[in-house]
């Protein structure tokens, strides 16, 4: 019997229970290794999503990071309240709302990478350099919009 049901977690036949289960086990390595810096990998992942796009709009940045407005909400509240990133009005469109890194999420960020860094190496030592960059490869492409659409025909 235990043969079986180990037999189960290692054998997928559902790409989405497949990635969902990867998700959590490699997020929980992460989320160990930013622990030290209070934020977890889902708040570091929006911190340099932000830095990345600049000063992004709500809509771009939960487009961006593949995410609805509610979901986005929920996560940048904390960020919110602990000063890392702040939401003001879009001066040219009252409607829009505008996230800005503040200099406190600049200097968390900075410091998460200090963490990050050294859990990414690991990660494509473990994995391979070329598996790794391939991985990257097909989970970016499956976050794209025209994968999105070829999967709804």
């Amino acid at each position: 019997m235990h043969q079986q049901s180990e037999k189960a977690l290692t054998s997928s036949v559902c790409g989405y229970g497949a990635l969902r289960r990867a998700m959590r086990s490699v997020g929980q390595l992460y989320d160990q290794a930013l622990a030290p810096t209070g934020i977890n990998t889902a708040q570091f992942n929006l911190l340099r999503t932000v830095e990345k796009l600049g000063n992004p709009t709500q809509s771009e940045l939960a487009s961006d990071m593949v995410m609805d407005l509610s979901a986005l909400g929920h996560t940048l509240k904390p960020l919110i309240r602990d000063g890392f990133l702040s939401l003001e009005k879009d001066p040219g469109d009252g409607r829009r709302r505008i996230v800005t890194l503040t200099k406190d999420g600049r200097d968390k960020l900075k410091e998460a990478k200090l963490f990050w860094k050294p859990t990414q190496r690991r990660f494509e030592s473990t994995v391979g350099t070329a598996a790794s960059n391939e991985l990257l490869a097909l989970l970016d492409h499956l976050a794209s919009p025209a994968f999105r659409e070829t999967f709804s025909k």
